[in-house]
């Protein structure tokens, strides 16, 4: 589902018009993005948990050839899955 696919879905459950829809979608994503800038988690019961951490520095190997290059550290975003969402989805099988 593309960004404007996932905005006309949200209009019709919620009966916003798509332009609010959008905005809002928006707006909750500039908060996520905000938030994990500054170091926080934001979590959703139920959803899941976004959260922010470092990655090492580490060697890594080049396919195909014998040569290695060095990764430095990086920080990274994860998304740790709640356990409603992911009962919902094994049991959509």
């Amino acid at each position: 589902m593309k960004k404007a696919e996932f905005i006309q879905a949200v209009a019709e459950k919620s009966g916003l018009t798509k332009k609010a829809s959008g905005e809002a979608l928006d707006a909750i994503l500039e908060v996520i993005e905000a938030s994990l800038v500054a170091g926080e988690d934001v979590s959703f019961i139920g959803f899941g948990t976004f959260s922010k951490s470092k990655r090492a520095a580490r060697k890594q190997r080049v396919p195909n050839s014998d040569r290695t290059v060095d990764l430095p550290e990086t920080t990274v975003v994860k998304f740790k899955v709640g356990k409603q969402l992911k009962d919902s989805v094994a049991s959509a099988k």
